[in-house]
């Protein structure tokens, strides 16, 4: 598994999908690994499971963090907790969760789900490093072609 996400991460960069500024923080997450990757000033740090939308959610693109909220209950699903929230693009968020036992596969209704203490990690990183030198990639494995990048 390592070794496959190794292999994303490398063609992601070779397939320009990559962001072409490098940023203090780069979040990668793939959809069909249900992992994501945290590099900081280059050099890869982290790399955690999560939950993604069983739907499909959220789009695949390049995305920056448009809020961060510490402390946030979704209006949309039953002031469900979503603590330490990265904001991308629209309603969607990176954010901890309680269903941590449903990491590593899609569980959730779109949102980015992480270990309560990954998420806080990650909200501290971008908060630290700012969410102007932060970059959020999100990928549906090696078949993610770069003419389909949004938010950036």
């Amino acid at each position: 598994m390592r070794h496959a996400f190794s292999l994303f991460l490398a063609a992601a960069i070779l397939a320009g999908i990559a962001t072409v500024a490098q940023a203090d923080v780069e979040v990668r997450i793939d959809k069909s690994a249900q992992r994501m990757a945290v590099i900081v000033d280059g050099v890869q740090r982290y790399s955690w499971a999560v939950s993604t939308g069983t739907g499909g959610g959220p789009p695949s693109g390049q995305y920056r963090p448009q809020r961060l909220e510490r402390s946030w209950y979704s209006r949309k699903y039953g002031r469900a907790p979503m603590p330490h929230s990265i904001f991308f693009d629209e309603g969607y968020a990176i954010h901890g969760t309680i269903h941590v036992s449903r990491l590593g596969q899609r569980a959730s209704h779109g949102c980015v789900r992480l270990h309560p203490a990954n998420a806080a990690t990650l909200f501290n990183l971008v908060r630290q490093h700012g969410m102007g030198n932060t970059r959020i990639l999100v990928v549906s494995g090696l078949a993610q072609s770069p003419g389909s990048n949004r938010g950036l």
